[in-house]
């Protein structure tokens, strides 16, 4: 069969600066999982656009919920053409029967162990309307992605070293996805398959790679071999205190972890349920892993319960205090299917279901401790405050190791950056 595998987006602008953004790879996985004997095509709309005058047998979609809506549309087209849709992705997994409605078939969760019996009931004219494994999937089970189809950063490309998050934080859908028991795929069969990879730069598409630390180890262990660079999410309470695992992942490259500290207030953590965030550790952490020679980006949340005004300004100056390389702002978004939509819900504080709003620069509840002006305003004043064109040189100019290759690259990045968030409709 001919298949196309497609991953939305709501807007049709092409940018160059969308090839500096984070890779994707739920698609590349799936062409993985597809036997050879079926002829693969992977369309990103960030990059490419969708040629609906070409015939294909069926018809992949991945979705957020950011961008489902954009998916039902081209579902609508392709369906339309008496061609059969099939969607997945998070969105689908957590809103099933709304995804049926636009879909001749519905994947739910991991696709490993249904997407083959998808494509067997498809060519049978025996397509039933949902697929779920009855088990989750066992890590050898995974195969490579298919990294030799469905490029197109410039930069990077991305593996996923392991499935499942123990933490299960409350404004995440990770756990329920991916369910909440860590499975770290065979080291063998990674090292492999980042030797298939063309670029560089290999970003990890895993919740963290600080849940299992000995596993990690033997990871980074193995990666010194292959002479690339890393980037990595992280967690607080491993990045603090073990020496060794920084060590390790800095001789095995990695140059870059990304943090999620998402509030600098305990009781925010603690009414989110991310256990791993200690508030009176996040200055350490941060100070090991640039002692240790690796960058910092510090993903921050706002309008939780507990913020109030004075939130914007106490985030800033301790972003400042820490040295931060990077940063990331974004709104609390009730993802639909996560624990805090429930709630939220209950509490009749969900003010949009236009799917097409769920990206995180867009406010979709009823703060409690602050008015909807005054979330929206200080989140730009202070990405536009961190991220001004003095700011983003003071830090380039302060790269260990700089010199002016380091530095244009670097300021080229914190450019990016701004832009993004100077374009980005935070409403």
């Amino acid at each position: 069969m001919k298949i196309l595998l497609v991953s939305p987006h709501p807007n049709s602008k092409k940018s160059f600066l969308n090839k500096l953004q984070y890779p994707s790879l739920t698609l590349q996985q799936i062409a993985g999982i597809t036997p050879r004997e079926h002829d693969v095509k992977i369309i990103d709309e960030r990059y490419k656009d969708i040629d609906f005058n070409k015939h294909y047998d069926l018809v992949g979609i991945s979705c957020l919920t950011y961008n489902s809506l954009r998916g039902y549309e081209i579902s609508k087209v392709f369906r339309g053409k008496k061609i059969p849709v099939v969607l997945g992705g998070y969105h689908a997994s957590l809103m099933p029967d709304e995804a049926k409605q636009h879909a001749d078939a519905v994947v739910i969760g991991e696709a490993e162990y249904t997407w083959p019996k998808v494509l067997q009931d498809l060519q049978k004219g025996k397509l039933k309307p949902f697929y779920k494994a009855d088990k989750i999937v066992e890590p050898e089970d995974i195969p490579p992605a298919r990294h030799d189809i469905g490029v197109y950063t410039l930069v990077s490309e991305a593996i996923q070293a392991s499935r499942g998050c123990p933490t299960g934080c409350e404004f995440c859908a990770m756990n329920i996805v991916e369910g909440k028991r860590f499975r770290g795929r065979p080291i063998d069969n990674l090292i492999d398959e980042m030797k298939t990879i063309k670029s560089k730069n290999i970003f990890f598409a895993d919740a963290s790679l600080t849940i299992n630390p000995p596993y990690s180890k033997q990871l980074f262990t193995r990666m010194k071999e292959l002479d690339k660079k890393f980037y990595c999410f992280g967690n607080v309470n491993v990045l603090t205190k073990d020496d060794e695992f920084l060590d390790l992942s800095r001789d095995a490259g990695v140059v870059k972890w990304y943090l999620g500290i998402e509030s600098i207030s305990q009781e925010n953590i603690n009414q989110s349920g991310k256990g791993t965030n200690k508030v009176e550790n996040y200055a350490k952490a941060i100070k090991k892993i640039r002692d240790h020679d690796m960058f910092v980006c510090g993903f921050f949340m706002f309008g939780f319960d507990n913020d109030t005004l004075d939130i914007f300004d106490k985030t800033l100056q301790a972003m400042y205090s820490w040295e931060l390389d990077e940063a990331s702002f974004s709104i609390v978004t009730p993802y639909p299917g996560t624990r805090l939509f429930q709630r939220l819900e209950k509490e009749s504080r969900i003010t949009n279901y236009d799917w097409s709003r769920y990206a995180e620069g867009n406010l979709n509840l009823k703060p409690k401790g602050l008015t909807e002006d005054e979330l929206i305003e200080g989140i730009k004043r202070i990405s536009g405050d961190f991220y001004s064109i003095k700011n983003i040189a003071k830090r380039s100019i302060n790269v260990k190791g700089s010199n002016p290759i380091n530095f244009l690259i670097q300021f080229a990045s914190g450019m990016s950056t701004r832009h993004f968030y100077k374009t980005e409709k935070f409403a």
